[in-house]
């Protein structure tokens, strides 16, 4: 179900290069999380937030939502897929910031993005996502952003950005010395009681994670997906207590 008429006055707010933020046309299922988006504080998504003096390297992701079609035989040379879907990719092992985890696409801000206080973060996050998966960002809608956040391991202050895949376009790994692979996982998958685990790292952090496409997601990237699920009204009951030890490395 695409909207219409309620989205006729949607805000669009277009950047220097043509980069733009709108809610019009994005599927109905998307609803819930357009509202997230527009009510959520910086504190119910994370108790890290960025340093009062400014410190931190700025960054950002692109959480990316698909369909879940592909091109195929079906109707329209669509073909049916696995429902709403997120696109995630998994770090190369030889990174130095967070090595091997699975991640929203993203990275620093270059100067030729632009402010990071203003539309630099939505250009960092098409062409981070377009260098480590391949993607066309001209079939990417960007209709919200997050708070900015902060990851006090690596120093890197996050904002991130949403975006609908109008138009799906092939993905994969595009330099094995960045990115590991490249993979969407069903949003039905980490609604799934089954799939959710907290993760238990040595110097006592706790924190959500989920078991999916073969492989443990958690962390940051986890804990924004958590917190969306939460507030879009799709979080379905999970055991918190059913724990995944991490070692210091993680």
């Amino acid at each position: 179900m695409t909207r219409a008429s309620d989205t006729q006055g949607a805000a669009r707010d277009r950047t220097r290069d043509g980069a733009v933020l709108s809610k019009e046309g994005l599927p109905g299922w998307l609803d819930p999380v357009v509202r997230a988006v527009e009510t959520v504080r910086p504190t119910q998504l994370s108790r890290f937030l960025p340093p009062a003096d400014g410190a931190g390297r700025q960054s950002a992701v692109l959480i990316l939502f698909g369909d879940g079609t592909r091109e195929g035989e079906g109707e329209g040379g669509k073909e049916a897929g696995r429902g709403p879907e997120l696109l995630l990719m998994e770090r190369a092992g030889s990174l130095r910031s967070h090595p091997g985890q699975p991640a929203f696409p993203g990275g620093a801000l270059d100067p030729e993005d632009g402010d990071p206080r203003g539309d630099g973060p939505l250009r960092a996050a098409l062409r981070e996502a377009e260098e480590e998966t391949g993607l066309d960002p001209a079939g990417v809608q960007l209709f919200g952003v997050l708070p900015k956040l902060y990851i006090p391991v690596s120093g890197f202050v996050v904002t991130p950005v949403l975006a609908w895949w109008r138009e799906p376009s092939p993905v994969g790994v595009v330099d094995p010395a960045e990115t590991a692979r490249v993979f969407t996982v069903p949003v039905a998958d980490l609604t799934d009681p089954a799939n959710r685990v907290t993760t238990l790292h040595p110097s006592g952090h706790r924190g959500p994670a989920f078991l999916v496409e073969s492989a443990l997601v958690w962390g940051f990237t986890a804990g924004i997906i958590d917190r969306l699920l939460h507030f879009a009204g799709w979080e379905r009951p999970w055991d918190p207590d059913k724990q995944v030890p991490l070692d210091w490395r993680a």
